[in-house]
């Protein structure tokens, strides 16, 4: 599944074996997103997680920082 662009924000649903890898994720992503300074809205339940990225300080929009950490999560899960 690609990132999809919506209510100024670009949004991705991520699903996993269990709890563990989910959470594993989160913890990937968090590391990433505090050395770019820049942190996602998410919500985890079970083994999905969702991703929700726009600049807050741009006016909620999205930028190029929301692409840049995109493309970063995007490596995480690329096989």
């Amino acid at each position: 599944m690609a990132w999809e662009e919506k209510d100024n924000a670009l949004y991705q649903s991520f699903t996993f074996k269990d709890f563990s890898e989910a959470f594993a994720f989160m913890t990937r992503v968090a590391l990433i997103a505090e050395k770019q300074n820049h942190h996602p809205r998410w919500t985890n339940v079970w083994n999905k997680v969702e991703v929700w990225l726009n600049t807050h300080d741009a006016g909620d929009v999205v930028t190029d920082r929301d692409r840049k950490l995109a493309q970063s999560i995007d490596k995480l899960t690329a096989n």
